[in-house]
């Protein structure tokens, strides 16, 4: 990312914004995601394969968490201004908030419920909640900008898809393996589709906020919208 420190230079105000932004949200959705599975899950699994995935799993969270400080690191003259700034944005707060309760609701109390809605609530993560900020990364990268940090990123979203892909054969193989989480998957349901309901609404605020002082060619907060909302039917 030698490169990129300069074209973040040549960046408009707003192109920066949308850039530093972005940055904060993922650093603080994978410092949480980067605890919480062996906080929560790891003391619940009884099977050794799925246990070795869990601690997999959370070991390239880290990795994530390790690649935004290099980003931050080469391209700000003072990173303690993203560091810091992180909890200033109420967007990114309701976001760690909305995540951090099913995680708290399962430790707190872990029994087939709250485990099932923790499980949705990760894979509601997984699959929709980092992708405004990825293709806000991917567009930057178009138009022969930050390229450095979108190879990253790719890397990154290579790895979401696998652990997205994990959040979902454990909610089949649950339901197929025992009627109690059955039952529990149709009490649910509608609890769940509001689950993921509300992650769009989150995810289509972002990109209000992030495209508040003007857009980038090619992408606008109407078109990440739309593409949210495919994600996640």
């Amino acid at each position: 990312i030698a490169r990129d420190s300069k074209d973040f230079r040549n960046l408009s105000d707003h192109e920066q914004h949308i850039f530093t932004s972005n940055l904060k949200r993922q650093i603080l959705l994978d410092s949480v995601q980067g605890r919480a599975p062996t906080e929560a899950f790891l003391p619940l699994c009884s099977l050794p394969e799925l246990e070795n995935w869990i601690v997999t799993w959370t070991f390239s969270e880290t990795i994530h968490s390790r690649s935004y400080t290099h980003i931050i690191r080469n391209i700000y003259n003072n990173p303690s201004e993203v560091f810091d700034g992180m909890l200033d944005i109420q967007e990114i707060v309701d976001c760690a908030n909305s995540i951090s309760k099913y995680y708290d609701d399962l430790m707190a109390n872990p029994n087939k419920q709250t485990l099932w809605m923790a499980l949705n609530a990760v894979n509601a993560l997984e699959g929709i909640r980092f992708y405004v900020s990825f293709a806000c990364s991917w567009a930057f990268a178009e138009l022969k900008k930050m390229e450095g940090n979108a190879k990253i990123i790719k890397f990154i979203a290579r790895d979401e898809n696998v652990h997205l892909a994990s959040t979902q054969q454990m909610l089949k193989l649950l339901v197929r393996d025992d009627k109690e989480f059955a039952d529990l998957r149709q009490q649910n349901e509608r609890r769940v589709l509001d689950l993921f309901n509300n992650v769009v609404r989150q995810e289509k605020k972002w990109a209000e906020y992030l495209f508040k002082d003007g857009s980038m060619i090619g992408l606008n907060a109407e078109l990440l919208g739309e593409y949210v909302e495919w994600i996640a039917n």
